[in-house]
């Protein structure tokens, strides 16, 4: 422990007084955060809509640019990673347990119960779904993801700086960064990825929760004793992992999630409804590309009631994403050493974007299926959906298993990655970080996962995570300027050299 930074001790305060809070006054907790959260989606929506298209458009530049045959690295580096094992790491950090969580869940909210624009349960409700689901989870996600690695892995791997976010804005604020400045910055994206994996721990417990309770009678679903079992026994697994180290536990880890994702994934499309799965896909990914930039800058400025689906659903998912950044950001960072900024950019952007649309096609649309045959599913909670769809189609409790085994490798693989990621970041940027800080780490978000599970505190505290995500946005826009700024300022070097 003796590596550690301030940033360590102001992280870990302020991560301890929220989920205090979260966890004595649960009500006010959550009524404090949903007004400040309320406020922000509807007063700068069209703040996080510009934003993210600029990221985008930011990623694209850099993967046409000339600038995109840099190496991440020095010139002489390779891969630490194969692009198999490499991509199974994105995939497992940047979505994991999401997918499975919304798989089903989200399409068949935009169809029956929410839709943006279409009549419930409509044809056009059950197009619109595919569509709104997949710009929530394509691109622009990844896009979002990309801005904080990109700088990161360019400054850490090919300039020699420490892995701390407030190492990529030297370009712009200098040593300034090395003082109180800095451990700004980085206490912000430390705050972020401890909060932000607490929530995520607590609402894969409660699907696999549910999971267990479909599958075997006398478990009961949303019981805080079986939640406390299941967070023990997944916290002591991942501790093995983190001990174990990146290259080990890690790395196995999300083969092993890639194995089990595709596994469903296939069972499902052959043994839901191939042809609509395939069809949706098909047409979902036409019209994905046609609207993108409509929907990338839907404001509904005059339309209170598509409006305020568009805070619920696109704003949210966006500060969802913007507080996820820094975790995901650092992790992708960290195992991108060696390859060019174009290949990085289209395996960060592309690859996990075409498989989550394959998966929502495969999964969204078979729930719809069981909607359409008179089976109603929209009375399930969230994390009871999947498994409602399950008990419809053939090979149900075998399709159950899997997905609770998925849940449970995706559980273990973002808990250890974030305690990775916050060892890194409160000392000093090591890509080595000392047992001990990560073991804090990992107890930390488990305890703060339980007592939050305890006091019914998740959702206040994913509110608290939204909200937080609005100074990071800034820092953000920062990263984007600096990175810009230094790879110019290189690439205009090279070309003189030549």
């Amino acid at each position: 422990m003796k590596k550690v930074t301030n940033v360590f001790w102001i992280a870990l305060a302020l991560v301890l007084l929220a989920v205090a809070y979260g966890a004595m006054a649960p009500e006010n907790f959550a009524e404090v955060t949903g007004n400040i959260e309320g406020f922000l989606t509807t007063s700068f929506g069209w703040y996080y809509l510009l934003i993210v298209s600029v990221m985008v458009l930011f990623c694209l530049f850099f993967l046409i640019s000339p600038m995109g045959q840099i190496k991440l690295g020095k010139d002489t580096d390779k891969p630490e990673f194969s692009f198999a094992t490499w991509v199974a790491m994105l995939f497992s950090a940047g979505m994991g347990i999401g997918l499975v969580f919304w798989g089903a869940a989200e399409p068949l909210s935009h169809f029956a119960i929410d839709p943006a624009t279409a009549e419930p349960g409509s044809n056009e409700a059950f197009r619109e779904s595919m569509r709104f689901t997949f710009f929530h989870w394509g691109i622009h996600a990844w896009a979002i993801y990309a801005v904080v690695a990109l700088p990161l892995a360019y400054f850490q791997f090919r300039k020699g700086e420490p892995g701390l976010i407030s190492a990529t804005l030297k370009p712009l604020f200098g040593d300034r960064m090395n003082g109180p400045l800095g451990t700004l910055v980085d206490v912000i994206a430390v705050f972020a990825t401890a909060v932000g994996v607490a929530t995520t721990l607590g609402f894969g417990t409660i699907q696999i929760n549910e999971g267990l309770a479909f599958l075997i009678d006398g478990i009961p679903g949303d019981n805080f004793v079986v939640q406390l079992i299941i967070i023990a026994v997944v916290t002591i697994l991942f501790m093995i992992s983190a001990w174990s180290g990146l290259s080990k536990g890690i790395k196995y880890l999300s083969n092993t999630n890639m194995v089990l994702a595709i596994t469903l994934l296939v069972l499902v499309i052959i043994l839901g409804p191939t042809l609509l799965i395939m069809n949706m896909f098909t047409e979902s990914l036409g019209a994905y590309f046609q609207n993108l930039v409509k929907m990338s800058f839907r404001a509904a400025p005059i339309d209170g009631e598509n409006r305020a689906w568009i805070d619920g659903w696109t704003i949210f998912y966006w500060a969802w994403w913007i507080s996820w950044a820094p975790f995901v950001g650092i992790f992708i960072a960290r195992v991108s050493k060696g390859r060019t900024i174009r290949q990085f950019l289209f395996g960060v952007l592309m690859i996990p974007t075409l498989i989550s649309f394959i998966w929502f096609a495969a999964f969204g649309s078979t729930a719809i299926d069981v909607q359409n045959s008179g089976v109603d599913l929209t009375g399930l909670l969230t994390s009871e959906v999947l498994f409602g769809v399950f008990n419809e189609i053939p090979l149900g409790v075998i399709l159950s298993i899997i997905a609770i085994l998925l849940v449970t490798t995706f559980f273990i693989t973002s808990a250890d990655s974030a305690t990775f990621v916050l060892g890194m970041q409160t000392t000093n940027g090591s890509l080595h970080p000392a047992n001990a800080v990560k073991l804090t780490w990992g107890v930390a978000q488990s305890s703060i996962a339980v007592i939050l599970l305890s006091a019914g505190g998740l959702d206040a505290l994913q509110t608290a995570l939204i909200i937080a995500a609005f100074p990071f946005s800034f820092i953000m826009l920062l990263m984007m300027g600096s990175f810009y700024k230094a790879l110019n300022l290189e690439y205009k070097a090279i070309k003189r050299k030549r």
